[in-house]
């Protein structure tokens, strides 16, 4: 048998099957952290924003003070447990806020940070400018319907300070414009000179919000927000209401980015590498890699097995050989082939095809002896090959025939 040549060596396969591999898993990693949805810098009030209006600082912040701080891109990843904060857009749906808030609540407390700013994209290419800032060119409360309908705010001027439950105070950024919140059921947390509620726990301490988890509202977002944060005692304030919130011991935050248009749908990638498709993924991967392995122990030129069935008079007999052999009928070849070669050498030497058996013998027995003196007889070959019984025998008898043959034929 022989072997194919093949166009790689067994160390370019590998390294093909290397960098295949390793870029499949960084594909999957991409999309599993959410790299595939591009940059989320897009000028929002959101985790994402580095505007005045954004919270990217707030972000920084507390993953710098040692807390597990990660972005939510699907509703799958906002009921983790921890502190979960949102940040919805002025135009979002009351009903979509409610809906996440009572499911997670169920995990740990909520934060919701209402905007206030209307806002306008900086062009990145003047000078000095980054991108992502914006202008603020106006404000507006929002009017979730559907959420806490029993809370309203409203815009005002205030003294520009805002003091939160454990004396901490900053200074506003813009006192002329100052939102604050309204209900019976507000517990103030923070608030400015003039009594007005900048942020409060829904439904207090007591009550079955602390088995539902903690619901928090700010309604001023300058206190937390990129514009606020400026102020070094604002970063003071938002720590101490992130540690009300999060119970004893726990530092998992999660920042909310499927209300500000960032949501990611589940695909199949993804599914493949979450529970409870995570163990059928991991399956097919130590299967592949057995296959692979088994593929790449054997590498090489394939050997190149011969035909079934040759070509040529040779393959022919060899083939017919082997069917007789396999068939266990080797028996019935002996009277037949001595026949066939007593037709041969009659036609050879000319003698008449109907004489009797006994005469032909004894002729061809007789142009033998002329020829070779020294030579078994022809009739005493063609009588010990139709008595052999064993497959030696019946060879060594059909052998000395053909020898006799040859020697009355050519």
């Amino acid at each position: 048998m022989t072997r194919a040549r093949s166009p790689f060596s067994p160390a370019a396969a590998l390294a093909l099957v290397l960098v295949g591999a390793g870029l499949l898993l960084a594909m999957a990693w991409m999309v599993g952290a959410g790299l595939m949805l591009g940059d989320t810098n897009d000028g929002g009030g959101h985790a994402g924003g580095r505007g005045l209006n954004g919270f990217a600082g707030l972000e920084r912040l507390l993953t710098h003070a040692g807390y597990q701080v990660t972005t939510a891109h699907s509703p799958a990843a906002l009921n983790q447990p921890g502190l979960l904060i949102l940040t919805p857009p002025a135009d979002a749906k009351g009903k979509d806020i409610d809906q996440i808030v009572t499911a997670h609540r169920a995990y740990g407390p909520v934060l919701v940070i209402a905007p206030k700013w209307v806002v306008v994209p900086v062009d990145p290419d003047q000078p000095g400018v980054q991108r992502g800032w914006v202008r603020l060119v106006g404000t507006a409360a929002p009017h979730w319907d559907g959420f806490l309908d029993d809370i309203t705010v409203d815009i005002a001027p205030s003294d520009g300070t805002a003091r939160d439950a454990h004396g901490g105070a900053t200074r506003l950024p813009r006192p002329d414009v100052v939102m604050a919140g309204h209900g019976d059921r507000l517990v103030d947390w923070v608030q400015d000179g003039r009594g007005r509620v900048l942020a409060g726990l829904y439904g207090g301490r007591d009550d079955d919000a602390r088995e539902q988890g903690l619901l928090a509202l700010v309604f001023e977002p300058d206190i937390l927000d990129n514009g606020g944060l400026a102020q070094p005692d604002s970063a003071t304030i938002a720590e101490a209401l992130v540690d009300d919130l999060l119970p004893m011991g726990e530092r998992r935050v999660t920042f909310d980015l499927t209300l500000n248009g960032f949501g990611q749908t589940p695909n199949l990638l993804t599914l493949a590498f979450t529970p409870p498709y995570l163990a059928a993924t991991i399956s097919l991967l130590l299967a592949a890699v057995a296959v692979g392995w088994r593929a790449f122990t054997r590498f090489g030129p394939p050997i190149a097995t011969p035909r079934d069935m040759g070509f040529g008079k040779r393959a022919l007999a060899e083939n017919t050989a082997g069917l007789i052999r396999r068939t266990g009928r080797l028996h019935l070849l002996p009277g037949p082939y001595a026949d066939a070669a007593r037709g041969r050498i009659i036609a050879a030497l000319g003698l008449h095809p109907g004489a009797e058996p006994a005469e032909t013998d004894a002729t061809i027995d007789r142009a033998l002896h002329a020829r070779a003196p020294a030579s078994e007889p022809f009739s005493a070959a063609t009588q010990r090959l139709r008595a052999a019984t064993r497959a030696t025998d019946i060879l060594r008898a059909a052998q000395a025939i053909h020898a006799i043959e040859r020697m009355l034929t050519l």
